[in-house]
């Protein structure tokens, strides 16, 4: 009895890997054998099976996807990537709130690539991340847009800009009102700079802080109970920078330019 291709393709590692790796170019069975490092013995039945159900073809000596075959990998390739995302930090992302991300991004979480996940250090819990800290000055684009507004933010970005970094920011309503009161003088000195650009975010999204520069986003989440736990992705992948870069492109729908800000009395 014929097996379905849902059977075919997930049932058995050996011939998921065989497609995986058949879809970056066409193999002959001893390149198969080492990169997989299997057997002749175990890997040729599944090769037979691949074969009856038209997701691979022989040619002489080597072996390629059909044009069903680089359909079906194709449509695997998101979901493989989204799983591995999940599975390497499982309890981070089922302890996330995602509200902040649209669902047309959220669906493509797995741009996120190979990232890192920053665990708090219990003796610098109040700082920034060192890893934020130190990558921000390489930058020469930062965007970034922050509601949880740490003490010594805007000493960094006012640092970057001076350097010459070209910054977008966005702000949070409630980041306002904290800048408006305690850091009313040092936001404006940076407000000056013309290389630096400040938008209100009116919808504010529930999310700590979210940054994307030319070579680097670093990404801050609420928990589930909406408390930031200090718990950060950073990553380098090109394609994380494009997802971060889509992301602000949804929030600047809902900003306004800045030009000036008036101090509360």
């Amino acid at each position: 009895m014929k097996t379905s291709l849902i059977n075919t393709v997930w049932f058995s590692e050996k011939r998921k890997n065989v497609l995986l790796l058949l879809y970056e170019g066409e193999r002959d069975i001893e390149q198969i054998k080492k990169s997989l490092n299997i057997t002749t013995r175990s890997i040729m039945p599944q090769m037979k099976t691949l074969k009856n159900n038209n997701l691979i073809k022989q040619e002489q000596d080597q072996f390629s996807l059909t044009t069903i075959g680089k359909t079906i990998v194709k449509s695997m390739l998101p979901f493989l990537c989204t799983s591995r995302i999940v599975e390497e930090n499982k309890d981070f992302w089922a302890s996330r709130n995602f509200d902040a991300i649209p669902p047309h991004l959220f669906s493509k979480i797995n741009d996120l690539g190979h990232y890192f996940l920053i665990e708090p250090d219990i003796n610098h819990m109040f700082e920034l991340p060192r890893e934020f800290v130190d990558n921000i000055p390489k930058s020469k684009s930062i965007v970034t847009f922050v509601s949880y507004l740490h003490p010594t933010f805007l000493s960094l970005y006012l640092e970057a800009a001076r350097s010459g970094a070209n910054i977008s920011l966005f702000v949070s309503e409630k980041a306002l009102e904290k800048i408006k009161k305690e850091y009313f003088e040092q936001f404006n000195e940076l407000m000056k700079i013309t290389n630096i650009t400040v938008f209100l975010c009116k919808e504010n999204p529930k999310i700590p802080m979210v940054t994307v520069t030319d070579w680097f986003c670093y990404i801050c989440l609420f928990n589930e109970e909406e408390r930031y736990d200090h718990r950060d992705i950073i990553s380098f992948d090109e394609s994380s920078l494009k997802w971060c870069n889509e992301l602000f492109d949804y929030y600047r729908i809902n900003s306004q330019k800045l030009c000036q800000i008036t101090e509360v009395e």
